[in-house]
């Protein structure tokens, strides 16, 4: 990954953006794609679209969502704690004891997620509890206090330390999932528009998936695609603590993954596949028998049906703020798009053999 790729996945990464609060990651995409873009358009709930047009080929999306997990304050108690609810599939054996950050009207407010100290617990597991029985201490000494710095509604995000490299070409950092997803995207726009494809692509990076794929919903009833491909992660099954029924093939750096059955198209599938022969990019294979969990589920119905594939970035740990990926299945999946777009320029329809 070059300077200036590594550069705007940490500029992603450098934002809050928990669902239904996404703007400044947004604003940050934007900020990248438009220099290559011929136009973007945002609609009402932040939904962010670029576009490249090509020629009279089909129109093809390249889709990631921008927007991440958290948590968001419900109440603001008395003696000034705040207690909080999800925003998402938020992990609660991962949040007590951590430093997060609330986003209130006025900037960013420090706090923890309170832990009763492990002397005071009659067992080592004692004390992990819900979500919603968590709280944030900001350290105000009342409710009055509390309430200048923060109000109910205002979202939560654990402290973020950045992009950390690990050995070889891994990287962890809270939110890969999925800001890599709109990275890829933002890349396939921008390969595709240096080849002067003969189709009109869209990057296009969505709100709210986290909380039932709303944005792709959206995107999907308001756009007319002869095509889209769905980027986010996936679980990589290469680590200790899964027993045998939740391994899954897929390695981190083993390359993009390429999902087969249920919303995905066959057409689709092959192409992908065909595209990263050409260009002798690694893939690996997901099976999906009834839903990929990622907002392909939301367009492949959307408008009729529109042919849709979904291409995973292999992940550990995700929805914990350490998750982990491979650079190289990163860059390999922005190539993949890339050669993919190209193939897909070429087709006069995407309809099945039957």
């Amino acid at each position: 990954m070059d300077d200036t790729r590594r550069a705007f996945l940490e500029a992603l990464l450098s934002v809050p953006g928990p669902s239904g609060f996404e703007a400044r990651g947004q604003r940050v995409w934007i900020n990248h794609v438009e220099a290559y873009a011929d136009e973007v358009q945002v609609d009402d709930y932040g939904n962010a679209v670029a576009t490249y047009h090509g020629d009279d080929g089909p129109s093809v999306a390249l889709a990631g969502h921008g927007d991440q997990i958290g948590l968001i304050v419900r109440r603001i108690e008395e003696k000034g704690f705040l207690r909080v609810g999800r925003i998402g599939g938020t992990d609660r054996t991962v949040t007590q004891g951590r430093r997060v950050v609330a986003h209130g009207d006025d900037g960013p407010v420090p706090g923890v997620v309170g832990q009763t100290a492990i002397h005071l617990r009659d067992t080592d597991t004692e004390g992990s509890v819900d979500v919603d029985e968590q709280y944030v201490d900001i350290g105000a000494t009342d409710g009055d206090e509390a309430r200048e710095l923060v109000s109910v509604g205002d979202p939560v995000t654990v402290a973020s330390e950045g992009v950390v490299d690990l050995a070889g070409n891994r990287l962890t950092a809270a939110g890969l999932d999925n800001r890599v997803g709109v990275w890829s995207a933002a890349e396939g726009l921008r390969r595709a528009a240096a080849a002067e494809v003969d189709a009109t692509v869209h990057a296009v990076s969505t709100v709210q998936e986290e909380v039932g794929l709303q944005g792709a919903r959206m995107v999907g009833e308001e756009m007319d695609l002869d095509a889209v491909v769905a980027i986010d992660v996936t679980h990589a099954g290469d680590h200790p603590g899964l027993d045998t029924g939740q391994r899954t093939p897929i390695d981190l750096g083993g390359g993009p993954v390429v999902v087969r059955g249920s919303a995905n198209h066959p057409v689709l599938v092959d192409e992908a596949r065909a595209a990263a022969d050409d260009d002798g990019i690694a893939v690996q294979l997901q099976a999906s028998g009834s839903r990929t969990g990622t907002d392909a589920d939301a367009f492949y119905v959307a408008s009729g049906g529109t042919p849709t594939l979904s291409i995973g970035i292999p992940n550990r740990y995700m929805h914990t703020p350490a998750e982990v990926v491979d650079a190289k299945d990163l860059t390999d999946t922005a190539r993949l798009m890339g050669s993919l777009v190209g193939r897909l320029a070429a087709r006069d329809s995407f309809t099945v053999d039957v």
